[in-house]
């Protein structure tokens, strides 16, 4: 295709008139939709997909704490914006209120007794859409943070949640017998039943002010009340459970015989537009579907619970999928570590690496929050495959009565071009404007554009592993060697399925 078809091309899907002139001179003032040259446009599902660039970036520093005193890290896990709170400002800007939600605290040296939590974000974003480099300091005003408030999580009776390792199990109903839905097995720590052990990950939000958490340990899901307090607990099937010689294992300190991965359970939740469905990705594949290596463990597996009545019936499994993730040219699986539901059968999965600061390595290879279609996919909930040990992919090759989801290449977050605009790099050196190594969330917003009705702001923020010189847990000082800031990114995208009022 020629350089005049594909700016051709370019005009008419920003709804643009292409004129031929000499070459144009920057504009003095900052534009106010995206540059037609960042557009990246993907086909899934017979629909346009565009990536229109990164549009604002921030941080909350690596030494912040929060309101218990406790370091302010982790927090990427899981973000969500605050229903009703997101508005355009008279200055053309926007303004809103983020969940943020860290995982286990701490756990370098090993886990730690760090109660599961949320926080509360204001937000100011104002998008930044110039083809010119910001400077590091300057690109942070584009995405201003700052912190309101801390939610802790409980068990049952406001005891405190701990992120301990689940090296034992609770029985089923021990303890609570007058619950509204009886608890299962559940994950504690050592053999203290009083506290459930949360590694909490994905964060989903109700219109009523409760919500839903997915754990690692489990992996369950969690349904909270507005105060922080267990509600009911979802179990998966049976395949799903990990087991060791036979009996339920929660740690996350080796892999089991079958079931989940250790730490490599429910990365991703979401709520369909309605509300009354939930969706629950792994990581990566069970270890019966070759999960307990990483270049056979690419076919995960997505379910759909119905949560329209949670506190009256127990939810149930409605629907389960298979979704291919990437691999890397040494057919490493880039696992997944969030799941956002766009429209019926439509979803954004951010896939990615774990180089970049914070880790060892600082070259990142693959970032991304691609597109998942599962209209076509085979749907093997209530099958065989649901079973203990049940396999879709004995030693990672997918079987052949099982068609999985379409997955497709979409938002690339270590764009060298779209990275420097503000301030940012992938790769060499190691510093404060590295990007972060472990993105672990996504949410979404209107851009409420008039001109461009199925345009939003895609968030996603990073877990930094609660990596400071200067951090805290329950009151002890801790030095991890390095800080690594909670680094936050902005796209913007059109998403031709959905709608603004559609989504959570």
């Amino acid at each position: 295709m020629t350089r005049f078809a594909v700016a051709l091309q370019l005009c008419t899907l920003y709804g643009l008139s292409l004129v031929l002139a000499s070459p144009l001179k920057k504009p003095t003032a900052d534009p106010t939709e995206p540059d037609p040259s960042f557009a990246v446009s993907v086909q899934l599902a017979g629909q346009t997909f565009v990536n229109k660039g990164l549009a604002a970036f921030g941080l909350i520093p690596s030494n912040f704490t929060d309101s218990t005193g406790n370091t302010f890290g982790g927090v990427g896990s899981a973000i969500a914006i605050k229903p009703g709170s997101f508005a355009k400002t008279a200055d053309g800007n926007f303004t809103g209120t983020l969940i943020v939600q860290p995982d286990r605290g701490f756990n370098v040296d090993g886990t730690v007794d760090y109660q599961a939590r949320q926080h509360v974000l204001d937000f100011k974003l104002a998008p930044y859409y110039s083809t010119d480099d910001l400077s590091f300091t300057a690109a942070q005003s584009t995405l201003q943070l700052n912190y309101q408030s801390t939610l802790l999580y409980f068990e049952r009776e406001y005891t405190a949640t701990t992120g301990l390792d689940a090296l034992a199990v609770r029985p089923a109903d021990s303890g609570f017998p007058d619950v509204i839905s009886a608890d299962p097995t559940m994950p504690i720590p050592a053999t203290d039943f009083s506290h459930l052990s949360v590694d909490a990950e994905g964060l989903a939000l109700n219109q009523d002010g409760t919500f839903f958490v997915s754990d690692e340990y489990g992996p369950y899901i969690y349904l909270m009340d507005a105060s922080g307090n267990l509600l009911e607990t979802i179990q998966p099937p049976a395949a799903f459970l990990p087991l060791i010689n036979g009996a339920l294992n929660f740690t996350g300190s080796v892999n089991p015989d079958t079931g989940r991965v250790a730490n490599q359970g429910f990365e991703g939740l979401t709520l369909d537009s309605t509300g009354t469905t939930l969706y629950a990705l792994l990581q990566s594949a069970l270890v019966q579907d070759g999960g307990d290596d990483d270049t056979t463990s690419s076919f995960t597996r997505l379910l759909a619970f119905d949560v329209s009545a949670p506190l009256v019936t127990r939810p149930e499994v409605i629907g389960e999928w298979v979704v291919p993730l990437p691999q890397s040219k040494k057919s490493k699986t880039r696992a997944a570590s969030e799941v956002h539901f766009v429209s019926e059968g439509v979803f954004l999965v951010l896939s990615r690496d774990g180089n970049g600061h914070g880790d060892s390595n600082d070259d990142s290879s693959y970032k991304q929050a691609d597109l998942l279609a599962i209209s076509g996919a085979t749907d093997i909930h209530g099958t065989e495959f649901d079973q203990p040990n049940a396999s879709i992919a004995v030693n990672g090759k997918l079987d052949s009565s099982i068609t999985p989801g379409e997955y497709v290449s979409f938002v690339d977050f270590i764009d060298d071009t779209q990275l420097a605009r503000f301030g940012l790099h992938n790769g060499d050196p190691d510093n404060q404007t590295l990007i972060d190594a472990k993105w672990e969330s996504l949410a979404l917003a209107p851009c409420l554009d008039p001109d461009f009705p199925n345009d939003f702001f895609l968030f996603t923020a990073a877990d930094n592993d609660f990596l400071t010189e200067d951090g805290f847990v329950n009151g002890v000082p801790y030095n991890a060697g390095i800080n690594n800031d909670n680094q936050f990114l902005v796209f913007r995208l059109t998403l031709p399925t959905a709608a603004a009022n559609d989504l959570r």
